[in-house]
């Protein structure tokens, strides 16, 4: 069920700022471990996530409600869902270039939709569902890194690491959105912005808590390097903090599949960033694949309008 319109650009911000900090922390990647690249975006975004709810807040004189246990709880479980799907999403980085990483990743649209409907009984129109069978397409299209391929290097392909953990990284993904969801209806009140920024809050509070000991007690190194890198990982704080609240919001105001349909347009952020940020170059399967996402969202977008 859809409670506000502001779910589309918040949406579609979610995807630009995701995109640019996906590429960001690749850099970071480089020189970190696969643990301590993925806390960069929780370590250094709780700082920008507390200015954001402290600036709405003051802005708009909102009283905050007090959530209850079960507010946690999902706050603990999408926040930890999201750690695995980081670590899984730069792992898969390792395997292949940036666009066809974040290709596979994307599988979560479908995989969101189907969770969403078995796990919170969420139904899309049929035309949403021909949305996110192009978007499927285009971007195990864009997985091919350019490559033609055939039914059987297909299947080959999918038993790649890259795919294995890109699939699995959705997963993970999916889930997360439907715990962050769940969450946001936990929080109570009538303001669905302020809402989410709480969510992120402590969503992204326990993710530094949790992630954070993991490196303090198995990767102490790691821990010093990723206080040096502060100028790149505050990017990525940054970036991190204004698109999770952007991805929360939508979360809060319409359905998950819905808005992970939508997102789906991160992709092509995402092929711009490759190309002009990483060097990387644009082929002609890439521009199919990424006009057979954008058909989807365009076929998703139809369908919440029925």
């Amino acid at each position: 069920m859809i409670t506000s319109p502001i779910w589309l650009p918040a949406t579609l911000l979610a995807g630009a700022t995701q995109a640019w900090r996906t590429a960001v922390q690749r850099r970071v990647s480089k020189s970190l471990s696969v643990n301590a690249a993925g806390l960069v975006r929780y370590l250094y975004g709780l700082p920008f996530a507390l200015l954001l709810l402290g600036g709405y807040h003051w802005a708009f004189s909102t009283a905050l409600p007090s959530p209850d246990a079960k507010f946690l709880l999902f706050c603990a479980a999408g926040g930890l869902a999201q750690i695995i799907a980081t670590n899984l999403l730069i792992m898969a980085f390792a395997h292949r270039n940036f666009v066809v990483g974040t290709a596979y990743s994307k599988t979560e649209a479908v995989q969101g939709a189907i969770l969403s409907f078995l796990l919170m009984g969420e139904r899309l129109h049929p035309l949403a569902w021909t949305g996110i069978g192009c978007g499927v397409a285009g971007v195990m299209l864009l997985s091919g890194g350019g490559k033609r391929m055939g039914p059987a290097d297909f299947l080959r392909a999918l038993g790649q690491p890259a795919a294995l953990t890109g699939i699995a990284s959705g997963f993970f993904f999916a889930l997360t959105a439907i715990g962050i969801r769940r969450a946001t209806q936990e929080v109570g009140g009538s303001d669905p912005i302020l809402a989410a920024l709480i969510v992120l809050v402590v969503t992204v509070a326990l993710q530094t808590l949790m992630q954070g000991g993991y490196l303090l007690l198995r990767e102490p190194d790691e821990m010093r390097k990723l206080w040096g890198s502060w100028r790149i990982s505050g990017q990525v704080g940054l970036l991190s903090a204004m698109g999770s609240a952007c991805w929360f919001t939508g979360f809060a105001t319409a359905p998950v599949a819905l808005v992970r349909i939508v997102g789906q347009v991160e992709i092509a952020f995402t092929l711009g960033f490759g190309h002009f940020y990483l060097g990387e170059r644009m082929t002609r399967s890439e521009v199919l694949g990424l006009l057979l996402v954008v058909s989807g969202v365009v076929l998703a977008l139809a369908g919440s309008l029925w």
